[in-house]
């Protein structure tokens, strides 16, 4: 027995004041409905209605138990029409998942502009190095970066990519000069930015080919930001995502070396459970960072390619 389908019938037939109106309601027949009322007196061991040829009469039982149906029934509506508009009207908690240095610097500035188009939204934003499980964590979207996607039953949407840079300070490159080619690297002090994404190599991408640095063991760290103040004070050479080494970049506080190499980029991904029945708020969340996100980072990406902020333009090279 479907029992609420039996409840349902139970309390049109209170309302019709007999089986016969009901079933025409409810586009059944009268034997139809009688039994199901039947089914639910069985299922409760209770009697609901008092039935003669001529009219139906409720017990006391079924007397209190309608309106515990109206009270379920009503509820069960309400939850329905709840979860349909999530698929339609953006509103209640998203729950974000985001690398550090990516949510400071980009999401979090973004989220102020989603909020403001999307008011019935809260947004809950966790910052974290570590990478979640997406389904144990209770989370609706993580955002992660990527040089290539392990195999999995989430939903990822690309929606941008991420240079990596090599940045020195100033004054180390004055003590210790400016290399011209990857080859050089090994002369010099080089910071190791740990990356599971990456790997420890550089990977270098030039007109000839692809070529492979790995930098010592000096000075490690797994957080971007933490490396920009460490090259800063001339400890030596690091890599860094563009994001994060524009600022510096403009600061003065470091220089980009060797930027005819490209380093190996990395994509931002949004990963979320499903497209089926997809909640409104994770479906706006993922189209607005699909559009505002590369505008974002292309004021990032127009700082690397001035040669301002080079430093083959106003530090001597080696040999000089």
């Amino acid at each position: 027995m479907d029992l609420m389908h039996a409840m349902r019938t139970f309390v049109r037939v209170v309302d019709a004041g007999s089986f016969t109106a009901a079933a025409e309601q409810c586009g059944m027949s009268t034997a139809q409905v009688s039994r199901l009322v039947s089914e639910l007196e069985n299922h409760l061991q209770a009697r609901l209605l008092h039935r003669t040829t001529r009219r139906l009469a409720l017990s006391e039982a079924g007397s209190r138990y309608v309106e515990r149906c109206r009270q379920i029934l009503a509820q069960l509506e309400q939850a329905e029409l709840e979860a349909g508009c999530a698929r339609i009207e953006p509103r209640g908690r998203l729950r974000v998942h985001s690398i550090t240095g990516l949510g400071i610097q980009l999401l979090a500035p973004l989220a102020g502009r989603y909020a403001e188009r999307y008011p019935e939204v809260e947004l809950d934003l966790t910052l974290s190095q570590h990478r979640p499980d997406l389904l144990q964590d209770g989370l609706d979207v993580v955002i992660t970066l990527r040089h290539e996607l392990q195999d999995s039953e989430l939903i990822a949407q690309r929606l941008g990519d991420v240079v990596q840079v090599l940045c020195a300070a100033p004054a180390y490159l004055a003590r210790y000069g400016v290399p011209r080619e990857p080859s050089e690297l090994a002369a010099h002090r080089c910071l190791r930015l740990a990356d599971p994404s990456l790997g420890d190599a550089w990977h270098f991408l030039g007109t000839d080919g692809e070529r492979v640095f790995e930098p010592g063991e000096r000075f490690k760290v797994n957080v971007a930001e933490a490396m920009v103040n460490a090259a800063q004070t001339g400890m030596g050479i690091c890599q860094l995502p563009d994001y994060v080494a524009a600022p510096a970049l403009q600061r003065g506080g470091l220089v980009r070396l060797l930027p005819e190499h490209r380093l190996q980029a990395k994509a931002i991904y949004a990963l979320y459970p499903s497209r089926r029945f997809l909640d409104a708020k994770i479906k706006t969340w993922v189209d607005f960072l699909r559009q505002a996100l590369p505008e974002a980072m292309q004021a990032y990406h127009s700082v690397l390619e001035d040669r301002a902020y080079w430093a083959d333009c106003y530090l001597p090279r080696n040999g000089a």
